[in-house]
């Protein structure tokens, strides 16, 4: 046997009985030999594993009847007797030896070989090859099905992680179109070549709201962007199948429709073709009581097929963007009702001879709930006009019908006593709210017009607590309002409340708003009413309705509701 060479020294003293238990039971071949290399013991395992009766070793020389001849039927290599490989005195291992059994067969083994205390004869103890090359085939498997587990649990934190990436594309916008815009971009290339949604219409019909592809600009002109065709309740189109009920479908390139085949199924083999696509998934979005849509994912040939991992993903996926696709519509339908329900708050205008009036309310695009803005506009007995804006804090129900007592009781107390001027008004409302509580926090304009010489109106109002009025002269010039200014609604129920007046030429046009046109989290009020003075002045020629349309629509805060009350004297 040839090996390296370690180093050895005289062995302790150790109990003979216990190392006679060690030399029998150990789990591994130990034989010695003497000065001339004859066994003088061996210990059970040796002899099991060399296929000998026990005690047929000993006398025998080791060299000769253990070591194969070099060459001959194993073709191994010469192994030099242990005794020359001690020949220096200190003990040697190897690992690439080889045994012969006593049925002619060999065994490869690693070994250790250490010289006996006496000078004379060595003790070799070695083990099965095989059993190590196992054990390290099953340490190496115990290693790769550790690194597989650590792969897997990895890949499922990402797909959590990408999932929970989805679910914040689809949640943080109540647009339900802008969402699914947004979920196909973040499907494709990970998951598909093309992504795109179809949610079904009235009548039989689909409308395509997202789609993405990995290369856009290979696709031919409407094959990504197009609406499917209509299609009648018997249709075998896939798509129509999925919509009425059926479970999500994996198709496979050639797609290629039947004779038979309507408008829709012919629609989607050649949207599917002019996709490039060597295989398709066509996935419900599916609530308990209906399927709003389809989502359809496609592959390119050569890409790796849908497996059912695939299948399982895909329909989270469509899981996913249904519920959110849900909620906003849930959310819209929700707003529509507020805003039909505000908007039937809000009083009719009048006709008045002399002046042109115009309203504008929108809602908080954010928000599904009635609010607190209101406007008004009443003719008072000689011939006046009573203009009025106010806010009361919230968007809820309570701040509705809070805003509904406020205004009712308004309107009550200008009309019993109509020459009242409006700082007298309101204070007369500040004592009623401190009595009845008719809200917590509200702010509000009362402004009267009354008609003077020549085609002009006087003008004569109180603010509580509100922006203040804009004036904008015919010729464009715009400012605000600054007398008649006094603390909110009910907030000093005994304090005296000031009124300003001034003539409003012919051409005048004043305007009257609530705070979500000059005021937001990303704007002060001070620039605001800057920005509001300028676009008034720069469209002082508009008619009244699309300048008010105008300034919602351009100035005003989209999370806030938005009212507006406007009044011009026509130019004489």
């Amino acid at each position: 046997m040839g090996g390296d060479q370690t180093g050895g020294g005289p062995l302790p003293p150790v109990d003979a009985h216990l190392l006679s238990v060690l030399f029998t039971e150990l789990g591994a071949g130990v034989y010695v030999v003497d000065a001339a290399g004859k066994i003088i013991a061996c210990n059970p395992w040796a002899e099991r594993h060399l296929g000998y009766p026990p005690g047929a070793l000993l006398g025998k020389d080791a060299h000769r009847l253990l070591n194969p001849l070099p060459g001959g039927d194993h073709g191994l290599p010469e192994q030099r007797p242990i005794l020359e490989e001690l020949a220096d005195g200190h003990g040697v291992s190897g690992d690439r030896a080889v045994l012969l059994r006593s049925d002619g067969t060999t065994s490869a083994v690693w070994w250790t070989a250490t010289p006996l205390p006496s000078g004379g004869g060595a003790v070799v103890l070695f083990h099965d090859d095989a059993a190590r090359r196992d054990w390290e085939e099953q340490r190496a498997h115990r290693y790769a099905h550790s690194e597989a587990l650590r792969e897997r649990a990895e890949s499922d934190l990402a797909e959590t992680s990408w999932l929970g990436e989805l679910t914040v594309a689809l949640s943080s916008t109540l647009d339900a179109e802008e969402g699914l815009r947004r979920l196909v971009r973040l499907l494709v290339p990970r998951i598909a070549d093309a992504a795109l949604v179809d949610l079904a219409a009235s009548a039989g019909r689909l409308h395509r709201v997202a789609w993405a592809h990995r290369a856009p600009d290979r696709v031919p002109a409407g094959a990504l962007e197009d609406d499917l065709p209509r299609h009648g309740p018997v249709s075998k189109a896939v798509v129509a199948q999925v919509l009425a009920g059926g479970p999500t479908r994996h198709l496979a390139a050639p797609f290629v429709p039947p004779p038979d085949a309507d408008a829709l199924e012919r629609a989607t083999a050649a949207m599917l073709t002019g996709l490039g696509a060597g295989q398709a998934l066509v996935v419900p979005l599916r609530t308990r009581l209906a399927t709003l849509g389809t989502l359809t994912l496609t592959r390119a040939p050569g890409e790796r097929p849908f497996d059912e991992a695939d299948l399982s993903l895909a329909e989270e996926i469509a899981r996913r963007a249904t519920l959110g696709l849900d909620n906003a519509r849930l959310h819209a339908g929700q707003a529509d009702i507020a805003a039909t329900l505000q908007r039937a708050l809000l009083t009719d205008l009048p006709a008045h001879p002399g002046l042109e009036l115009s309203a504008h309310y929108r809602p908080a695009s954010h928000a599904a709930e009635v609010g607190g803005d209101w406007y008004d506009a009443f003719p008072l007995p000689g011939g006046d006009l009573a203009l009025i804006i106010g806010d009361v804090t919230g968007h809820d129900i309570q701040a509705a019908s809070r805003m509904s007592e406020l205004r009712s009781m308004l309107r009550a107390l200008a009309v019993d006593r109509p020459h009242d001027d409006p700082g007298t008004i309101l204070r007369r409302l500040d004592r009623a709210q401190d009595h009845l509580a008719l809200a917590d926090s509200a702010t509000a304009v009362f402004a009267r017009l009354r008609p003077a010489a020549e085609g002009a109106w006087r003008l004569s109002w109180s603010v509580a607590g509100h922006p203040p009025p804009l004036l904008v002269s015919g010729n464009g010039r715009a400012r605000h309002l600054s007398g008649g200014h006094a603390p909110l609604l009910g907030a000093l129920p005994e304090a005296p409340r000031p009124t300003a007046e001034m003539v409003l030429a012919p051409g005048s046009t004043l305007l009257l708003y609530t705070d979500g046109l000059v005021e937001s989290r990303v704007q002060d009020l001070d620039t605001g009413m800057t920005r509001l003075r300028g676009y008034a002045a720069l469209h002082h020629e508009w008619p009244l309705d699309e300048l008010c349309a105008g300034l919602a629509g351009e100035l005003g805060d989209p999370r806030d509701d938005i009212t507006l009350i406007a009044v011009r004297i026509p130019a004489s």
